[in-house]
């Protein structure tokens, strides 16, 4: 008989379900239980019959010579549902050098802005040559800083339906409106800002008697401070001047201006209906505020006080802190105010920011002393009290403070 082990079939099973030359199946020892490495029952019998390695490993055929290779174990379940986050310790705080690096850096950012800015004004800046030329008999340079500042009523820039609006009329041309002379001092007193009326009778140089407004209509802004500097014998340094269309646009910029009304106006031909008492005037009203002669026993008076009024208010409001840090009001302010305002071309953004400094330190405010009227020009114009008037200009020249017996008591 073959042995099991030389590859040939075995002989099949008979009736008692016993190989030949073995024993009865029911006699067998029970086989050893399978595990990784368990080795398979002993086939055949007699001395001559070796164990053999198992052929298959949890289901998986084999050669018989191949290794074998453990299970390995399965993953433990984890734990049912998310896991508890991990407790944090303190945050902590930004150490005293960072917070100062952030702060310098936040400094440098803000000066590279302003620089920025100021030089963008500067460049927006427009200028008219020739306004301060030298000529004969100009007076000489003074202490201290002395502006022309105009209002003109210049329609440029306006609509018909804005014109409409505002009641600006439709005259042509160009003429003044109002007329300050601010005197900057270079110690530490108060500027003084003198309201120089339209309709003053003066000199215009070459032209004759006339009233003051005559100057700008004649000869432009040139002519205008060579009169200005021949009645009063101040020396002009700078020249700034703003039309109606400016006007409104700076005041909406800056989000309107807080104004105390004295008395009540109502003037259609301003366009303007106002009550008494503290309120914020939009553009067009801040225009009609300034324009308006109604009120007051001496009307033309009453409208210089409302010009330096306003003129205080509103430069007041753009160098308040909360619209130069603002980039959404300061940015439109500065466009409009570029857009707007006129100067000499000697003129430039360093002396503007001097302008609105003086403007916001309040300024001490008067106008030219006067004392009576005169014909000129064709009408009835205001005649200067000149002795007063003189005290007024020299104390300017000397760059001293303008004595209180002639400052304008109301």
């Amino acid at each position: 008989m073959r042995s099991p082990g030389d590859g040939r079939p075995l002989p099949p099973r008979n009736d008692g379900g016993v190989r030949s030359g073995g024993a009865p199946a029911h006699q067998r020892p029970p086989a050893p239980a399978v595990g990784p490495t368990a080795v398979g029952p002993t086939v055949g019998s007699g001395a001559d019959d070796t164990p053999r390695a198992s052929s298959r490993v949890y289901g998986k055929q084999r050669s018989g010579n191949s290794p074998i290779r453990p299970l390995k174990p399965s993953a433990e379940p984890g734990p049912s549902g998310p896991r508890p986050p991990k407790p944090k310790g303190p945050r902590r705080l930004p150490s005293g050098r960072t917070i100062a690096k952030i702060v310098a850096a936040l400094l440098v950012l803000l000066l590279v802005t302003a620089v920025g800015l100021f030089f963008w004004i500067d460049s927006r800046l427009a200028g008219i040559d020739g306004v301060l030329d030298d000529y004969e008999g100009r007076p000489a340079d003074t202490p201290g800083t002395n502006w022309l500042l105009v209002g003109s009523d210049s329609r440029k820039g306006l609509s018909a339906a804005q014109r409409r609006k505002l009641a600006t009329g439709r005259s042509a041309g160009q003429r003044t409106d109002s007329m300050m002379l601010l005197h900057i001092p270079e110690g530490g007193d108060k500027p003084t800002l003198v309201s120089l009326p339209r309709d003053s009778a003066v000199t215009i140089p070459g032209k004759g008697r006339n009233k003051l407004n005559a100057a700008y209509a004649i000869g432009g802004p040139k002519l205008l401070v060579q009169t200005v500097e021949t009645v009063t014998g101040v020396h002009v340094d700078n020249y700034m001047e703003i039309g109606f269309a400016g006007f409104v646009g700076i005041v909406d910029a800056v989000g309107g201006v807080e104004i105390d009304v004295r008395a009540a106006v109502d003037d259609p031909k301003a366009g303007l209906n106002l009550k008494k008492g503290r309120q914020v005037l939009n553009g067009g009203q801040a225009l009609g505020y300034v324009r308006t002669r109604k009120g007051g026993a001496l009307p033309d008076f009453e409208r210089t006080k409302r010009q330096r009024q306003f003129l205080g208010a509103v430069v007041k409001k753009a160098a308040s802190p909360g619209v130069l840090i603002n980039p959404f009001t300061s940015i439109p302010l500065a466009m409009s105010a570029t857009d707007a305002v006129t100067v000499d071309s000697t003129t430039g953004a360093f002396d503007m920011l001097s302008l609105g400094l003086a403007m916001g330190d309040s300024p001490v405010t008067t106008v030219v002393p006067f004392g009576g009227n005169e014909i000129a020009g064709g009408g009835t114009a205001v005649k200067w009290d000149r002795a007063k008037a003189l005290r007024l200009f020299d104390a300017l020249k000397a760059d001293k403070p303008v004595p209180k017996d002639v400052l304008d008591a109301t």
